[in-house]
């Protein structure tokens, strides 16, 4: 950076130089100037490859000397800021290097001419040149020309780094002579003036030999041969030349900031740069220098150059680009703030009509500079401004793509991240409203592309990580966009890369709806699998001696945390169940929404539901078939919302609870279907739970009568049946059941297995009830001495003293009477079916199936009165009982040997047997031993069992309704001998 010359009048908007050289930094005004450009047609890529090539040779050291000369490479340079050489040398184009390609030697002799003509256009400031040609063979190829090469192909070119070494040093050689030349000049009165061209008008008709205009000639001139000591190396020549400037204009012009100073001052402290490539030899050089600037200083001479550029509206380049190198090296300081403020001033300059290229420079630079110092918001802003100038109104053809590769540059200054998962990490980071304009920029640009797949992976980004900020009238608007997007061009959970290599990440929906919480659920008590009791623990790790080891334990503590106690089992439907709700203001309906697992092939079921308008948490349950045996981790879900589909892992949803995710699936069992010839019955037997039985019958008895249960049994699973078990288990406790409640033949049944799928068979179950009716009247007080207790004997009925006075057939009608007589019972019992078959038999696995039986049991006949009276043979007796049918059937009693009783309803009658004495002396007695050692009270209810089974097989009594047609057993004979 070096001063502006006196007198900078008004000039003509043509002369002025219009576009700034954005990446001028501090250290290029030591630096010589290369264009590098193609001559005719070349390929590009090429063209840049071997670009490339000659721009690392940024700096050669001189032979036969300590000096280095540094080099900036451009492949694009304007003629006009060419002409701006003579205020600033490292401006001037000094070198010229041609790429070009050549297929025959006809081809030569017009590309040698454009070559000539690309040389015109830098004439007056060109060093030297050099022409590269390439794909030229034969004889002008073999020739030997310092100022052209020729290649065989843009592959085959070892030596351009060394061609490139030859042509630097050729400049400098120039370069060195002109700085001789100009530093032992002694023209005296006759220096000429050096000006920028908007100067050259405004010195018409000055006084040339006036001292004022002497003076101003020799200071701009020992001001130039500063330049061109800086550029050939030699600083503190450099410094001198431009201490000798400053005193020459000092009293003549009225801008007194010697820029080139400036430039060489700051190299006074080497640590103030770390990136201005000066050797270290040369900074200890410069450091020897006297009156060298301080880091400090430095940019108060950029900011007192600063102020007198920014006086003349032609100099707004040069004020500009000094406002860019100062904020360079304030970077490289740390100084953001000071940095700030040129940069500030940097937006205001004026440069007068740009095109719209140029303003997207501009504002492109400025938002790097800004990125420089660490202002991240202020340079995303500055990025989106060039980013909207792409598609300015005034351009015919707007360049969407360049606008959407700028916004997403944009995108870490807002704390904006297109990745959801930096969205799940606690407080939201950045202003909402400007993240949601950027995003909705976003979306218009990609739709203006002509990718309707980025809109949606934009619009899905947005609906997801802005939902909470989103008014309900914008949710309902953002959503009908989704859909219009997706309608063309669904959404899914593929990654999509951008041309520049950038990956979008794909947005599934864990919003739409949200989910609170996943619970596996166990299969339901029927279809649940046990293990054989004495198979339990052969599966476990045999690798220890020990019963319990607590280091296996803690190594498996992080697994049994989420593993489930229960288990699946192969081919069956399994249940998930989640807790979700609708955050939108309006109904969510969630199409194709299943389990994501892994472990075993699991074959997931999809399903559709309809949330109503911030539904709160509503129970929704996915279910699926695992195929294979093992363990399965439910991992997530999956869903179709808008028309875009999501995979929602559960390890990302920390706000999500959940029991656990790994459960065993056992291999496959067969599944058993039972019905009944009863009906089903909504009662549930005590104390078993309604979820335990398959199915419940009830069915309505008197006491004594037999009723089957036909029971089909029918595979509808898809493997065998092999093994059949069946067991009864009588729940009422409060009633005492004598003989058998329940009672069946297993062996038809088993002779059918195994049962193939699809194949059904039959078992009847009997259900006989006998319960003792005494306890709920009272019963007679005594007895004769000859008599003895029945079961079903009321002694201390208030009957017994009706009938002691009526007439022995006369009607017991009274309904207060029958009242006494009609308490019905209860029996509850559960037959339980244990089954298996497949390879979940072969590991010991098994399935129980049980069925509820609820009997209501209603009295059927009462002895009243029992009575005994001597018979014609001493060995029998006639037994008298007086028979009541409480019941509201006529009803036919019959004993051994006798006649049939008619009963009507209510009616009681004498009923007169003979029969043998009972000898209960010929009963089987318990040995001393077992008496011994069992409680009295239970021998006593044996021996009293055996007296009553024996009182009712001689006397064989037996009631049939007659209404019905089925005889039935009669009254159980109790104990209690007289």
């Amino acid at each position: 950076m070096q001063y502006l010359v006196c007198s900078l009048g008004s000039a003509e908007p043509h002369v002025k130089m219009s576009v700034p050289d954005y990446m001028q930094c501090a250290e290029d005004h030591q630096t010589v100037l290369v264009v590098v450009q193609p001559v005719g047609i070349v390929p590009e890529d090429q063209f840049f490859k071997i670009y490339k090539r000659i721009s690392s040779v940024s700096q050669v050291n001189i032979r036969d000397s300590q000096r280095l000369l540094y080099i900036r490479y451009r492949h694009h340079y304007l003629p006009e800021n060419n002409e701006w050489g003579d205020f600033q040398t490292h401006r001037k184009v000094v070198g010229l290097i041609s790429i070009t390609t050549c297929g025959s030697t006809k081809e030569w002799p017009q590309t040698a001419e454009r070559f000539h003509g690309q040389k015109e256009v830098y004439s007056s400031t060109l060093y030297d040149s050099r022409l590269l040609v390439f794909g030229l063979q034969g004889d002008i190829a073999e020739q030997q020309r310092t100022d052209v090469a020729f290649y065989p192909s843009f592959e085959d070119c070892p030596d351009v780094e060394k061609r490139v070494d030859d042509f630097v040093e050729s400049i400098f050689i120039v370069l060195e002579s002109k700085r001789l030349d100009r530093a032992t000049d002694k023209s005296g009165d006759k220096t000429p003036l050096l000006c920028v061209p908007f100067e050259k008008k405004d010195f018409v008709g000055l006084d040339t030999d006036s001292r004022h205009y002497k003076k101003r000639c020799q200071g701009r001139m020992r001001k130039h041969v500063g330049d061109l000591c800086l550029q050939a190396g030699m600083l503190q020549d450099a410094l001198v030349h431009y201490h000798m400037s400053v005193e020459l204009l000092r009293g003549s012009q009225r801008l007194p900031v010697a820029g080139g100073c400036v430039g060489g001052g700051k190299r006074h402290r080497p640590g103030a740069l770390t990136a201005n490539g000066i050797s270290a030899d040369t900074s200890t050089e410069i450091g020897r220098a006297k009156n060298c600037l301080s880091a400090e200083d430095i940019i108060e001479k950029y900011k007192e150059a600063i102020s007198y550029y920014g006086k003349y509206k032609n100099a707004g380049v040069i004020e500009l680009e000094a406002c860019v190198k100062a904020v360079r090296v304030l970077a490289i300081q740390k100084r953001a703030r000071e940095a700030s403020e040129f940069l500030q001033n940097a937006v205001y300059i004026n440069l007068g009509q740009l095109s719209e290229e140029e303003k997207i420079q501009r504002y492109s630079i400025l938002s790097e500079l800004y990125e420089l110092i660490g202002f991240h918001r202020k340079s995303a802003f500055f990025k989106r401004v060039a980013a909207m100038q792409c598609v300015a109104p005034t351009i015919p053809e707007p360049g969407w793509r360049a606008c959407y590769k700028l916004l997403l540059e944009t995108l870490p200054g807002y704390s904006l991240s297109l990745d959801p998962k930096d969205f799940s990490k606690g407080t939201h980071c950045g202003w909402a409203a400007v993240q949601m304009r950027l995003l909705h920029e976003l979306v218009y640009a990609s739709r203006r592309m002509g990718n309707p797949g980025l809109s949606v992976r934009h619009l899905s980004f947005l609906l997801q990580t802005m939902l909470d900020f989103l008014s309900d009238q914008e949710k309902k608007e953002v959503t009908q966009s989704l859909e219009n997007y997706t309608s063309k061009c669904p959404g899914g959970m593929e990654v999509i890369t951008l041309p520049d290599g950038l990956k979008l990440p794909p947005v599934p929906f864990t919003k739409l709806p949200i989910v609170r919480s996943v619970k596996l659920l166990n299969l339901p008590l029927s279809l649940r699998p046990h293990k054989v009791k004495g198979l339990l623990g052969q599966n476990m790790s045999t690798a220890s001696p020990f019963i319990y080891s607590p280091i296996i334990i803690h190594n498996r503590g992080e697994e049994r945390s989420k593993k489930i106690e229960f288990q699946w089992v192969q081919g069956d439907v399994c249940e998930v169940q989640l807790m979700v709700y609708n955050p939108m203001p309006y109904e969510l309906r969630v199409e194709n929404m299943g389990l994501l697992t892994s472990g075993v092939e699991f074959e997931s079921l999809p399903a559709a539901l309809s949330l109503p308008a911030e539904s709160g948490l509503y129970p929704v349950t996915l279910v699926g078939v695992p195929r294979t045996a093992g363990n399965i981790t439910v991992n997530g879900y999956h869903t179709s919302v808008f028309g875009v589909t999501s995979d929602c892992l559960l390890e990302g949803l920390t706000s999500v609870k959940t029991s656990g995710c790994l459960v065993e699936v056992i291999p496959s069992l067969p599944r058993l279907q039972l019905s009944t010839s009863l009906p089903r019955s909504a009662h549930t037997p005590q104390p078993t739970s309604k979820e335990e039985l398959s199915s419940t019958v009830s069915v309505q008895l008197f006491n004594g009568e037999m009723q089957p249960l036909t029971i089909t049994l029918e595979n509808i699973g898809s493997e065998d049946i092999e093994t059949l078990e069946l067991t009864s288990k009588t729940t009422t406790t409060k009633e005492k059941v004598f003989g058998e409640f329940l009672s069946w033949d297993l062996d038809e049944a088993l002779s059918h297995l195994p049962l193939k799928c699809g194949q059904a068979l039959t078992l009847t179950v009997r259900i006989k009830v006998k319960l003792d009716f005494s306890g709920q009247e009272s019963l007679l007080q005594d007895l004769n001495d000859d008599g003895i207790s029945l079961t079903g004997l009321p002694i201390n009925s208030p009957l017994r003293h009706v009938l002691k006075s009526r007439s022995e057939n006369k009607t017991v009608g009274s309904e207060s009477g029958r009242a006494e007589y009609s308490h019905i019972k209860s029996l509850d019992a559960v037959l339980n079916f244990k089954y298996s078959g497949g390879a979940g038999n072969v590991e010991g696995y098994y399935r129980e199936l049980s069925l509820g039986i609820h009997v209501d049991v209603e009295p059927s006949v009462f002895f009243t009165r029992v009575n005994t009276l001597p018979a014609t043979s001493t060995r029998q007796c006639h037994l008298l009982l007086d028979i009541f049918n409480p019941t509201e059937h006529e009803l036919t009693v019959s004993a051994k040997n006798n006649q049939d009783l008619v009963l009507h309803a209510s009616e009681c009658q004498r009923m007169a047997i003979q029969v043998d004495k009972f000898d209960f002396e010929t009963l089987p007695q318990p040995d001393q031993e077992t008496a011994r050692f069992t409680n009295p009270k239970q021998l006593e209810e044996e021996r009293q069992h055996a007296q009553g089974c024996q009182i009712n097989s001689n006397l064989g009594i037996c009631w049939s309704i007659i209404s019905f047609q089925s005889p039935t057993c009669g009254g159980v004979i109790s104990e209690n001998p007289a």
